[in-house]
């Protein structure tokens, strides 16, 4: 797979070489997305954009996601990206797209009129599109994409099972002692505690890290990463220590680890399930699945009261704007146009995301307000900074796994992330 993946950031570096795209229609924008619960909004906003300035905008979706990203990197190394597209995969991808001259600088755009088109988004939302000065891809600094909207992962509750379980409905467990002990409830009222998609590892990893941040800090968990704290330092020993925690106490969902995030949300959104964790994205699913369903946000119990509890935050989807584009100046005015307010409120209206314009928070439904109340806990791989290796983070997600259903200890998965980290920093060093 590896040889796989470096054979198509090769293909996009030399595709950089080539001439551009396409002579295209400079009165059509042609713009490809994944988003399939957005598609009926998009076309709206297209009508609505022709009829203000005689522009076209073709709104291409390709779903699933696997294989939109796929037709995107094929169309990258042929040179035939749209006027605007969106890239899905790591920092380091974003990155390569960039240093093949796939994507426009949109700094000078950003920054026009005293910065009035930076000021409208959440600055984490931002930062997941920016390189910064002196960042480890070597990018030149500047904003390279927009956000359409953002997501934050927390976790839910039903309140009707939550009285049910002859628990206070307005009040979630705070710490993670209070929700284990829940789990003896679950047990004796024989129903089902968390789920999870935990099948799709990156939920498990944005948990991890989310109680790595509680219980050891900011600075520890981005040391580790840069290799001068161990995996198995006692600190890391304790987050891993809490899955095999939840897994004894019957607190979560049979069969959370081998479950994809569909089904995860199904069991929530059928009542079968007392808590899941989801990311904003899930308002949208639930309504569709249940819209009378009766459910809250809270965040994940802390497990320490030395540092905040974190939640992962971002772009949950942005555009780029083609930098090879006949058509790149009228696709940089669409997306302004598509964020600013007005458009912003429609698209948080009809899509249940929340948007990425901060003033429009107020004009959003209770519950995407109660997924937006915790942003200044936000944080995301995509602007710490540093990178793990790809192959330690699954690792150690694996390891998670392997843990939930007592395949193996704390320890052990620990010794074996460690094991991993000195083999890869080795084979940088080489």
């Amino acid at each position: 797979m590896r040889k796989v993946a470096w054979c198509l950031v090769l293909g996009i570096l030399l595709a950089g070489c080539g001439q551009g795209n396409q002579e295209t229609d400079k009165s059509t924008i042609t713009i490809w997305h994944w988003m399939t619960d957005r598609e009926p909004a998009f076309q709206e906003l297209a009508k609505r954009y022709v009829a203000k300035t005689g522009i076209k905008v073709n709104f291409e979706l390709y779903a699933p996601s696997d294989a939109y990203a796929q037709k995107v990197h094929a169309a990258a190394q042929g040179a035939t990206l749209p006027d605007v597209y969106g890239i899905l995969g790591e920092k380091r991808d974003f990155a390569s797209f960039v240093k093949a001259g796939h994507v426009l600088n949109l700094t000078p755009y950003m920054n026009d009129l005293l910065g009035s088109w930076k000021n409208r988004f959440f600055a984490k939302a931002l930062a997941v599109n920016e390189f910064p000065d002196g960042n480890i891809y070597k990018v030149v600094p500047g904003i390279y994409g927009v956000p359409i909207d953002i997501m934050t992962i927390e976790m839910l509750y039903n309140k009707d099972l939550f009285k049910k379980l002859g628990l206070d409905p307005n009040r979630p467990p705070a710490t993670f002692k209070e929700f284990i002990e829940i789990g003896k409830l679950l047990k004796a009222k024989n129903m089902q505690g968390l789920v999870s998609g935990w099948s799709e590892v990156w939920m498990i990893d944005c948990l991890a890290n989310n109680y790595a941040f509680n219980i050891m800090g900011e600075d520890k968990v981005l040391a580790t990463i840069r290799g001068e704290v161990p995996y198995t330092d006692p600190d890391w020993i304790t987050v891993l220590g809490l899955f095999k925690e939840m897994r004894e106490s019957g607190v979560l969902a049979n069969g959370t680890v081998t479950m994809v995030n569909k089904t995860a949300e199904q069991l929530f959104a059928t009542n079968k399930a007392v808590f899941a964790f989801n990311g904003s994205w899930c308002v949208n699913v639930y309504k569709g699945m249940n819209p009378v369903l009766n459910y809250a946000v809270m965040l994940p119990p802390k497990a320490s009261d030395k540092h905040p509890m974190s939640i992962w935050e971002g772009a949950g989807s942005s555009f780029m704007v083609n930098a090879r584009s006949k058509n790149k100046e009228e696709a940089v005015k669409f997306l302004k146009w598509l964020t600013d307010g007005e458009q912003q409120v429609y698209l948080a209206e009809v899509t249940s995301n929340l948007p990425a314009n901060k003033d429009c928070l107020e004009k959003i439904s209770p519950i995407l307000a109660q997924f937006a109340d915790d942003m200044e806990l936000a944080t995301h791989p995509n602007i710490w900074g540093v990178s793990e290796f790809p192959l330690v983070t699954e690792t150690l997600d694996r390891g998670i796994q392997s843990i939930v259903i007592g395949e193996k200890t704390p320890e052990q998965v620990a010794a074996d992330v460690q094991k991993v980290k000195e083999r890869e920093q080795a084979k940088k060093r080489s």
